[in-house]
């Protein structure tokens, strides 16, 4: 089992760290391990945002709920460590490297009796998330292979639009527009909804509708935010068809969908601390109840 940290995990913040234990059995919560996209972004300008890839957990009432497995996985890891045994339902939006990195240094996942339900779409090439996570633990790209996992790991392959019950949390799917594919999850839980959509890019011609759906009256919108429209339709280097959003459409579909409050999060690797500081104010200008993703942060969806 990997005994060290990936060397691109930021340190988490002591004051941010949360568990089941200090959170309410009541409460539905959203808390942020890792809010990068593309990269891990380690560094003295990247640490009020924090520098580990994608990962977000969702705490309700009893249920816990992960989303992605980039380096703020190996964090969130760390934390569970002190809850044994766990469960946890994980989803996958898609197995792009910034979402999956952090699974091969998931310590609870190699210590027998936690259990891991884990859930994904199958990819174009028709493979599934089972194979696509045990590939990225073959050699020669990594040491250890999947099966040294002695936690009990249970796959579930997703079609976009199923809906899947867990007791009294009901998680829906719909497909994003994504190099490759990705799907976003919607959470509902005692009338409270939050929102995963990362790696999704919005149409030139309209707002996607999946997105709008999946958005429709929710509490919490967390939405990849990865480019402002200059750099996005940028005339020299445009990001146009790179699979990514701005901010701006998250407001626009914000409004759309009537959320309440929008999380952004993803944010590009070449973006530090002192950009993100403008990005936020031109946000909050536009949409009060905004604000950019920083690992670490917990949020109550009510």
């Amino acid at each position: 089992m990997p005994d060290s940290a990936p060397s691109q995990a930021n340190p988490q913040p002591s004051d941010q760290k949360a568990t089941m234990e200090n959170s309410p059995l009541t409460e539905f919560v959203v808390q942020f391990w890792g809010v990068r996209g593309s990269i891990a972004t380690p560094g003295t300008k990247t640490i009020r945002y924090g520098g580990n890839t994608s990962c977000v957990e969702m705490r309700l009432g009893k249920k816990r709920l992960i989303f992605d497995g980039g380096t703020g996985l190996r964090v969130l890891g760390l934390n569970l460590l002190r809850q044994m045994p766990v469960e946890a339902h994980m989803f996958f939006s898609h197995t792009h490297w910034d979402h999956i990195q952090g699974f091969p240094f998931f310590t609870p996942a190699f210590i027998p009796g936690n259990c891991f339900h884990i859930y994904g779409a199958i990819a174009p090439n028709g493979t599934t998330i089972k194979q696509r996570l045990a590939d990225q633990m073959l050699h020669p790209n990594f040491p250890v292979p999947i099966q040294v996992m002695q936690s009990d790991l249970k796959f579930n392959d997703l079609t976009p639009g199923d809906i899947v019950e867990l007791d009294d949390v009901k998680v829906e799917t719909a497909l994003l527009n994504h190099p490759n594919t990705a799907i976003g999850y919607r959470v509902t839980w005692e009338g409270h909804t939050a929102v995963y959509c990362t790696d999704t890019e919005h149409f030139p011609d309209r707002l996607d509708e999946n997105v709008v759906h999946l958005a429709r009256n929710a509490d919490v919108l967390i939405y990849d935010a990865n480019y402002t429209n200059e750099e996005y339709y940028d005339f020299k280097n445009p990001k146009v068809g790179w699979g990514h959003s701005t901010w701006q459409a998250a407001v626009e579909i914000a409004k759309a969908a009537g959320v309440k409050r929008i999380l952004m999060f993803h944010h590009d690797p070449g973006h530090d601390d002192n950009f993100l500081d403008r990005v936020e104010a031109d946000v909050q200008a536009v949409f009060a109840n905004a604000c950019l993703a920083r690992e670490g942060m917990s949020i109550p969806v009510i």
